[in-house]
């Protein structure tokens, strides 16, 4: 499949999930399931005056805190425009850290508006919330401090740290079946392994792994990525939310468009801008 394939393969998927997430968000909406997500609407964010965000804050460079304390990243930035350009000021915005395994529910529970906090979009998460339009393509990717691994077959036959249980390990052994795949409960792990000798390279999402060789200079990212997919905003379920979510997906697509996205992510280092990050994938 050549790049101009994967790039409207991928683009089409997320149309895909989009247009699953309306029909889901109507249908739930008339049908009046006590789940549904019910975060402030867009009146009651303007009395109030502040947008309520969850974030990452141990996520470079997406959300971190910096030696000072403070928020910063490609995703607090995120939060702070959106801010400006819902309420008219960047400072309009509290935001909340959360653990991965809170992002859905902080949302669902009322307890913040939204949440930018590197949540891949997906169909069965449709289910319960939506999405916005992406801010960000994030990808799997390797890391390697070996000299030797330039590209993607100088992987064969090499030992590759994964994550347990994550997605990753079903990419790599499609993609470099005669890998051998050592797993890890953590990046820090992952991390020994390699400056042990135990492990080559780790494979994990792109977006990780600029934050770990913008700590650990002395890695690098290989090119060569194996696929892509979307981070997007959590948005609430139900009719009463459409004006908040039609001003955030407008604002998004104006970031992309006026190129202010694609700026922030060479900012940070994040890698590729929205929609870009398509085009340098391997076949998928």
């Amino acid at each position: 499949m050549n790049k101009r394939c994967n790039r409207w393969s991928g683009i089409n998927r997320l149309h895909l999930i989009l247009s699953a997430t309306l029909i889901l968000c109507l249908c739930f909406s008339f049908l009046g399931t006590g789940w549904i997500a019910s975060a402030a609407q867009m009146p009651e964010i303007q009395r109030r005056g502040y947008l309520k965000i969850a974030v990452k804050d141990n996520l470079r460079p997406l959300g971190f805190r910096d030696a000072n304390g403070n928020l910063q990243g490609l995703e607090i930035d995120l939060a702070k425009r959106l801010a400006v350009d819902l309420l008219g000021k960047a400072d309009a915005v509290k935001m909340q850290p959360v653990a991965n395994s809170d992002r859905l529910r902080v949302v669902l529970e009322k307890k913040v508006d939204l949440a930018i906090a590197r949540v891949t979009a997906t169909e069965s998460r449709s289910r319960l919330v939506n999405f916005s339009v992406p801010y960000y393509f994030d990808s799997t990717s390797f890391v390697t401090s070996n000299a030797s691994i330039q590209e993607l077959r100088n992987l064969a036959k090499r030992k590759i740290a994964v994550l347990n249980n994550s997605s990753t390990i079903a990419q790599v052994r499609y993609f470099i079946p005669t890998a051998e795949l050592v797993g890890v409960n953590s990046y820090t792990e992952a991390r020994s392994l390699i400056e042990s000798n135990s492990a080559d390279a780790f494979a994990a999402d792109t977006s990780i792994l600029s934050g770990w060789v913008q700590e650990y200079p002395e890695y690098r990212l290989l090119q060569t990525k194996l696929s892509t997919f979307p981070l997007s905003v959590v948005m609430p379920k139900g009719l009463q939310y459409d004006e908040l979510r039609r001003r955030v997906n407008n604002a998004i697509a104006r970031y992309i468009e006026s190129g202010w996205l694609k700026e922030r992510t060479q900012y940070w280092g994040v890698g590729d801008a929205p929609y870009s990050s398509q085009e340098e994938t391997t076949d998928n």
